[in-house]
């Protein structure tokens, strides 16, 4: 199977997709140097090429996010936004020229425009030039008081400017500009070409659970070199890790992914790091957990092969859809009564799903902890 979602990518990444044609020697190539007009952040997904053969630039979508990325107006609201510009790229080669220099090729001039990003030829006064543009500077480092002592640098951290808001709402954000940097291994930072305006910064640590939002708003004004100095970040902590499945990286691509069906398979998703992307897996749970739902055990599972990376219903044989029940069996060591104990549920996707919560009684009617439905993105779908 093949299909346009199997070619989704992070806005970060989504810097140059296209075709190329054999004969003659073409290549078609969609370059798009920045991503800050883009909708949803550096991690939200959208589409580059597919079949057809078709090239999109996409600008804002609610793929793999659902209703809450679409803005909302109030009635006689101004608004005004630049999207681009984008650069469509077109190479050949002669005869007897391996096709893939034109990928190479491509890759190159992408480097080239990504330099040459903010331009200075577009003539609409909406669009900033780099001197109508301004940059911060700064270092950021965490203090995991329940993990680590001393405070460490947070390293390759991603720290952006995006609308004021919340924790977390860049990744909703769409009517705004978004711009982003990752770190350095000793947490310093540079966020440079940021248009005029106010922000929040916001950031986030592979690695380390949470949100980042430093308190207060950034003006940014033309020429501006603004140094934020240093920051620290404190994750969410009640406590030290009891136990943990998976890692906070903002994937789910730690755990088990199992083989597509043989008529679902991608040959170019084979021993690929987003082997996720092939088609139906979805219904490859029924499959292998055919008798009995997901049991892991603390201790002695392994994420990477015994929990599944995608909590879908269970499809009985006359096709009926069924909720699941994964059970996480662990022990509590050095239980002190009447003491509080917290799990915390990162979430990448969800459709129309509610997740409910029982502790040591799975038959109890009232559950101790309900989600309730939510979501509308379709991720798993889309996969």
């Amino acid at each position: 199977v093949d299909d346009k979602y199997q070619y989704s990518c992070d806005n970060r990444e989504n810097r140059v997709h296209g075709w190329i044609s054999f004969d003659p020697m073409v290549g078609f190539w969609v370059i798009t140097p920045s991503d800050e007009f883009r909708n949803g952040g550096p991690l939200k997904q959208n589409l580059t090429s597919h079949v057809g053969p078709t090239s999109l630039a996409m600008f804002h979508s609610a793929h793999y996010g659902g209703e809450e990325l679409c803005p909302k107006f109030h009635s006689g609201e101004a608004w005004q936004k630049v999207f681009g510009p984008v650069f469509i790229y077109l190479n050949y080669a002669t005869r007897g020229t391996h096709p893939f220099s034109l990928w190479q090729d491509a890759k190159e001039q992408m480097t080239k425009e990504v330099q040459s990003w903010p331009y200075e030829w577009p003539e609409s006064p909406l669009f900033r030039k780099r001197l109508e543009r301004g940059c911060i500077t700064g270092q950021i480092l965490v203090q995991d008081r329940y993990a680590v002592e001393e405070i460490q640098p947070a390293r390759y951290a991603f720290l952006g400017l995006s609308a004021p808001g919340g924790k977390g709402s860049w990744q909703i954000e769409s009517k705004g500009y978004q711009f982003w940097s990752q770190a350095d291994v000793d947490g310093y930072f540079t966020i440079k070409d940021v248009c005029p305006g106010n922000y929040n910064l916001y950031g986030w640590v592979p690695g380390v659970l949470g949100d980042y939002m430093k308190e207060g708003s950034i003006n940014i004004y033309p020429g501006c070199r603004i140094d934020v100095g240093l920051l620290i970040y404190e994750p969410p902590r009640d406590g030290p890790t009891i136990w943990e499945i998976g890692m906070p990286d903002r994937t789910a691509a730690e755990f088990f992914i199992p083989d597509p069906k043989p008529c679902s398979i991608n040959k170019l998703f084979i021993n690929h790091p987003e082997r996720f992307r092939h088609y139906g897996l979805w219904e490859r749970y029924s499959e292998i957990y055919n008798s009995n739902d997901l049991i892991y055990t603390v201790g002695i599972s392994d994420w990477r092969r015994d929990w599944y990376f995608a909590h879908t219903c269970r499809i009985k044989s006359d096709g009926s859809l069924h909720p699941s029940t994964w059970q996480v069996k662990f022990q509590v060591k050095g239980y002190k009564q009447n003491s509080l104990y917290k799990l915390r549920l990162a979430i990448a996707s969800s459709t129309n799903a509610a997740i409910q919560v029982r502790f040591n009684d799975a038959n109890i009617h009232k559950p101790h902890f309900d989600t309730m439905q939510f979501g509308k993105d379709n991720a798993i779908a889309r996969h």
